[in-house]
C-alpha cells in the first residue's frame, strides 16, 4: 500500500466515476451500515453496563420533568403541599435495631408462621442456679430467642404398623388394609408427590437433582422411579387443567402471548423448536398451551371462533392475533409495554427524541398508577382514563405525526421505525381508554409466564413433546395459585387426593380459583400432617 493511501479513503476511491444516483445509493447503504453497527454496540453496552428494563419511573408530583412538559399529567385530586412546620432543635438518639434480625428476642414480630413451621423448644439453663435448691430462687418470667435452622433432609418415612389379629371364636385372621395412595401400589405418599411437583416447577429443581438430594438424605430409590412418577401424577390433574382452560375461554377479556421452548428430538443432537401459548382470563386464571409451532392457527384452536359479546383480545403486535380478531370480529387491544420497548431500543441511537416519547408514555402509566392507588374500578376507572389519559394519548400521536412531517420516513432510522410501529396500532393502543376491564399492557401476562424462561435455565428443554405438555399443565395450576395467593403445596396435596373421588361433572370446583372458596379452609392432608402437628404441639 502506498504511504499516501489510507483505508478510510477506500469509499472515496471506489466512488470515482459513479453517477449522482449511484453515489447517493452508496452513501445511503453506508449510513444504514453505520446505524446497524451503532445499534449493535449500544445493545452490547446496555447488556453489560446499562439498564435493561424500558420501564420509566415518572417523576414525583411537584418535581419538574426534563423533557416533554406537554405530556405531563397531574390528577385533579392531587393533594396540596403539606404546610411546613418548625420544630425545636434536639439531640437524636440512635434508634434501636430490629432485634428480630439479630437474636430474635422480639416476640411481637415473629418472622415465621407458627401454624406451618415446626418449632423445637430448647431449654437454656441459668448458670446462676447451678448448685442452688429450687426453693432458693423463683422463676418470674422468661425471654425467648429464635434461630432459623435446617435439617440435612426433610424427607420422612411413614411406617404404617397394622396388627394382625386372630379371633378366638372361629380362628379367623384379620388385618386392616394399608392406606390407599393417590397412585395404586405406589410407595410415594401424596405429600412426596406434591413436594416433587413444587420442587421441579416452582423452585426449578430438575428431577435428577431431586434424586441426588434423596440419596444424600439416605433414601435409595432409582431415578427411573422418579421419572415415571411425575407423568403419572400430572395425568391425575390434567382434567383440572382442562376445566380451567374452559373457564378462560368463557372470559370476555383475554390476554395472549407466546414463548419459545425446545421439546422433542429433531435429530441427533438437535431439539425441535416449539412454543407455549399462555392465555389469561379476566378472573386471573392462566393456561399454558403447548403447540409445535408459532402458526396463526393455534390462536383459533385455543380460543375457538365463538366469542362472547364485546370480547377483547389483548396481545403484542404479532400479526396472528390481528388476523384472528378480524376473522371473529372481536376487538383487538394492543400492549403499550411493547410499544415502549420499541422506543427504548432506539434510545441509544436518537436519545433526545426517544426520551420525549418515553416521557409521554410515562404520563399514561402515571395515570394508571394513580388509579391503582385510589382503588378505582368500573365507571370511576373509565372516567379517570377519559379525563386524564386520553388527552395525553392524543397529544402523543399528534407529536408522532409531526416527527414524520419533519424527518419523513427513513427505513434506516430505528426511532422512526418504532414510531411507525406505534402509529400503525393506534386503534389497538386506544382500546383500554374505553373499556375499564382492559389493561394498559400485557405485563400481568408476562409476569405470569416468567416461570417458563426461568425453568428453561434449569431443565433447558423437554425430552419429549408429552413432557412439554405436562410442563404447561402443572405451571398453569401453579401460576394460578400464585395469582390467588394459594399455598401450592396445600393445593396439590388436596387435589391429588380429591380428584379421584370427585364427580367428573364438577371438576371445575378443583381449579385453584374455585377451590380457594370451597376447600381451602379445610383441605385434605397427608398422614405426615398429623405427625407433624403432634410433634409441634408437644414441643410447644
Amino acid at each position: 500500500m502506498p504511504s499516501d493511501q489510507h483505508p478510510a479513503s477506500d469509499t472515496a476511491s471506489s466512488a470515482v466515476g459513479l453517477t449522482m444516483p449511484q453515489m447517493s445509493a452508496l452513501l445511503d447503504a453506508k449510513e444504514r451500515e453505520i446505524i446497524r453497527l451503532r445499534r449493535q454496540v449500544a445493545w452490547f453496552q446496555r447488556q453489560i453496563f446499562g439498564q435493561k428494563s424500558e420501564r420509566r419511573m415518572p417523576e414525583p408530583d411537584g418535581v419538574q420533568g426534563t423533557l416533554g412538559e406537554a405530556f405531563d399529567v397531574v390528577p385533579d385530586d392531587a393533594a396540596a403541599p403539606a404546610k411546613k412546620t418548625r420544630i425545636a432543635a434536639h439531640e437524636r438518639v440512635p434508634g434501636k435495631k430490629n432485634s428480630n434480625l439479630i437474636d430474635g428476642t422480639d416476640d411481637a414480630a415473629l418472622f415465621f408462621d407458627e401454624s406451618k413451621v415446626p418449632v423445637q423448644v430448647i431449654a437454656v439453663a441459668n448458670d446462676e442456679t447451678a448448685g442452688l435448691d429450687p426453693a432458693d430462687f423463683e422463676v418470674i418470667g422468661e425471654k425467648v430467642s429464635y434461630r432459623l435452622a435446617q435439617r440435612p433432609g426433610s424427607y420422612v418415612i411413614l411406617k404404617y404398623v397394622r396388627p394382625v389379629i386372630k379371633l378366638r371364636a372361629d380362628g379367623a385372621l384379620s388385618c386392616s388394609l394399608a392406606p390407599v395412595g393417590v397412585l395404586d401400589g405406589c410407595r410415594a405418599d401424596v405429600s412426596f408427590i406434591a413436594g416433587m411437583i413444587i420442587d421441579k416447577f416452582a423452585y426449578h429443581q430438575p428431577l435428577y437433582r431431586q434424586h441426588v438430594k434423596l440419596q444424600d438424605s439416605g433414601i435409595n430409590v432409582s431415578r427411573a422411579w422418579i421419572t415415571k412418577l411425575m407423568p403419572a401424577a400430572v395425568s391425575l390433574i390434567e382434567p383440572i387443567f382442562n376445566a380451567q382452560l374452559e373457564s378462560v375461554r368463557r372470559s370476555r377479556v383475554i390476554a395472549m402471548d407466546e414463548t419459545p421452548i425446545k421439546a422433542g428430538r429433531a435429530g441427533p443432537g438437535k431439539m425441535k423448536a416449539a412454543y407455549f401459548w399462555p392465555v389469561v382470563g379476566e378472573q386471573d386464571e392462566i393456561c399454558f398451551l403447548y403447540y409445535p409451532s408459532r402458526a396463526a392457527k393455534h390462536v383459533e384452536t385455543t380460543l375457538g371462533l365463538q366469542r362472547p359479546n364485546g370480547a377483547v383480545l389483548q396481545s403484542d403486535g404479532y400479526s396472528a392475533y390481528e388476523h384472528y380478531a378480524k376473522k371473529t370480529g372481536i376487538t383487538h387491544a394492543q400492549c403499550w409495554a411493547h410499544a415502549r420497548r420499541k422506543i427504548f431500543d432506539a434510545k441509544d441511537i436518537e436519545p433526545v427524541q426517544a426520551d420525549q416519547a418515553l416521557h409521554a408514555i410515562a404520563g399514561l402509566y402515571k395515570v394508571e398508577q394513580h388509579i391503582r392507588d385510589d382503588g378505582l374500578t368500573g365507571q370511576a376507572k373509565l372516567t379517570r382514563r377519559q379525563k386524564q389519559s386520553k388527552p395525553v394519548l392524543e397529544r402523543f400521536f399528534t407529536w408522532i405525526d409531526e416527527q414524520f412531517d419533519k424527518q419523513g420516513f427513513l427505513p434506516s432510522s430505528p426511532f422512526l421505525g418504532a414510531l411507525a410501529y406505534i402509529r400503525e396500532r393506534r386503534v389497538g393502543l386506544s382500546v383500554y381508554l374505553d373499556d375499564p376491564e382492559v389493561s394498559i399492557d400485557t405485563n400481568h401476562l408476562e409476569r405470569a409466564l416468567r416461570v417458563i424462561p426461568m425453568g428453561k435455565k434449569n431443565w433447558l428443554f423437554s425430552w419429549t413433546e408429552l413432557g412439554a405438555k405436562h410442563v404447561g399443565i402443572v405451571q398453569s395450576l401453579l401460576a394460578t395459585c400464585r395469582l390467588h395467593d394459594i399455598n401450592p403445596y396445600d393445593y396439590f396435596v388436596d387435589v391429588l387426593q380429591r380428584v379421584g373421588q370427585h364427580p367428573a361433572s364438577l371438576v371445575h370446583q378443583l381449579t385453584p380459583r374455585v377451590w380457594k372458596g370451597m376447600f381451602a379452609d379445610d383441605p385434605l392432608r397427608s398422614g405426615l400432617h398429623d405427625i407433624s402437628g403432634l410433634r409441634t404441639r408437644a414441643a410447644a
